[in-house]
């Protein structure tokens, strides 16, 4: 590696769907990289092994590659100072986290939950500064080894100062401080030996050579902790640049249930990636004046800190939309045919919609309407009106199930037809509704059908994403219709 290279980094979990979120500061990661010259990587923190799957990583690596932004080194393609996911870095965790215990930096913690879920309660009764009292802090060092070595569970915490102030300087915002008092003996490694997101953050930012952080707003309250964690290993911290939060208009944090943020929802819905990454590169940063049109190189070559505006940058569909609709007029006709098949016109596609709805047609011209809605992405529910309130059902009750069920669909692995069969026919035994009018009010939700093909081969070809994103339309839809 060269001597004072730029060296930055994206460090996604993968314990769901690829986040727009990450799209966007990795964006401005890549961005300031190669402005100077230096690299982009990406690491997999992996470390919750009962939330993070090979098939989210995937989804993220694939998302990633899709709006075109390429890492220099990462777990797929290797480099000087892999492994790049965390769960293959455990020896390198508990190797560091020793030499800290060895400096007086951290120290073992014996108490049991059941100890600490009290010492919350009675913190809250008193009003007091919620966090671990450091019973174990003192704790000589003999004991603990001892402990250790007779079998019983500890956890790592790290020694943060009693007293005074962390300061550290933000690119953006300048010095930030925070009292030490307030801040918590943060646990560093587990009790099943993996580390937590602080101790391997900044272990593996150290390791890679990482020269500056670029990571979301509201990672602010952890870094004083990391300022900690570098003073106590005796490393030179990077520099710290903590980027403004994507918004809903209402100004809340970007959210599944006011914004699609799913970057498979934008690829679905057929927005363009290299429309979807310039708009991302608007938000809270200018290449000029009020242009707001930019390709990714052209971003790159005018890329300055001074540009962002710590203003929280509200993500709006129909600004993206428009923004898509000029980097598709100007596309020549050949090149949109290209994207169309792609997106969902490839032969792939068509071969797998054609065994719903063989049996269903007598003419060719019959499956255009038959098979409509796989092709849009957001659906005109008006012609099914008050069909979507089942018979002795009301209007609360829609939207109570329809919520519930968008919810079970964010955390649900098996998106096959066995899979979504299973969860629906569960759903309704534990909601109270039948089978039947689930089914059908999901058909209606998911198409704005109420005669389709069969209802989960039709939810699986439609995509995760776009049945979420219907769902939570839908519920929007049904708020709209006269109270019954």
């Amino acid at each position: 590696m060269s001597e004072g290279q730029v060296r930055v980094r994206i460090a996604p979990s993968p314990t769901g769907d690829p986040h727009v979120g990450t799209a966007y500061i990795a964006l401005f990661n890549y961005a300031f990289a190669k402005s100077r010259g230096g690299k982009f990587i990406l690491r997999i923190e992996d470390t919750d092994r009962a939330r993070s799957t090979a098939a989210s990583e995937a989804a993220i690596l694939r998302a990633l590659r899709w709006v075109g932004l390429n890492w220099d080194e990462g777990p797929d393609i290797g480099g000087p100072v892999g492994p790049y996911r965390q769960s293959e870095r455990a020896d390198i965790y508990r190797r560091e986290v020793q030499t800290l215990m060895d400096k007086g930096g951290a120290y073992r913690c014996f108490c049991t939950s059941e100890r600490l879920e009290a010492l919350r309660h009675e913190q809250r009764r008193q009003g007091l500064f919620v966090g671990y009292d450091g019973l174990c802090r003192g704790l000589p060092r003999e004991e603990g080894e001892r402990r250790a070595a007779a079998g019983e569970s500890f956890v790592v915490r790290m020694a943060m100062p009693r007293t005074g102030e962390t300061v550290f300087v933000d690119r953006l915002r300048g010095a930030v401080k925070f009292e030490n008092a307030q801040i918590d003996d943060q646990i560093l490694l587990k009790a099943d030996g993996f580390p937590t997101y602080h101790l391997a953050n900044v272990v593996d930012d150290h390791l890679m050579e990482i020269t500056h952080v670029i990571r979301a707003e509201e990672w602010l309250s952890s870094t004083p902790k990391h300022v900690v964690l570098y003073q106590a290993f005796g490393w030179r911290a990077p520099e710290w640049i903590h980027m403004p939060l994507l918004r809903n208009a209402d100004k809340s944090k970007i959210s599944k249930r006011k914004n699609p943020v799913s970057l498979d929802y934008y690829k679905d819905a057929g927005f363009l990636p290299e429309a979807l990454i310039n708009y991302l590169g608007t938000m809270g940063w200018s290449i000029s004046g009020d242009r707001e049109k930019f390709t990714l190189a052209e971003m790159v070559a005018a890329f300055s800190w001074d540009r962002i505006s710590l203003g929280g940058p509200v993500f709006d569909l129909v600004k993206l939309s428009a923004m898509n609709a000029l980097y598709l007029r100007e596309l020549p006709d050949g090149e949109i045919v290209r994207r169309l098949r792609d997106w969902r016109l490839s032969d792939e596609k068509l071969a797998s919609l054609v065994p719903l709805v063989r049996e269903r047609i007598q003419r060719l011209d019959e499956f255009l309407p038959l098979t409509g809605f796989f092709f849009s992405g957001d659906i005109d529910y008006a012609p099914v009106g008050k069909e979507l309130i089942p018979k002795n059902r009301e209007t609360k009750d829609v939207v109570e199930v329809l919520s519930a069920f968008s919810e079970e669909l964010d955390v649900a692995r098996d998106f096959s037809v066995a899979g979504l069969e299973a969860l629906a026919r569960g759903f309704a035994e534990k909601s109270g509704w039948s089978s039947k009018e689930l089914f059908m009010l999901l058909r209606l939700a998911a198409t704005g059908k109420k005669a389709t093909p069969p209802l989960f081969e039709t939810l699986v070809n439609l995509g995760r994403e776009l049945v979420r994103r219907r769902i939570r339309q839908c519920v929007v839809e049904v708020k709209k219709l006269p109270r019954s």
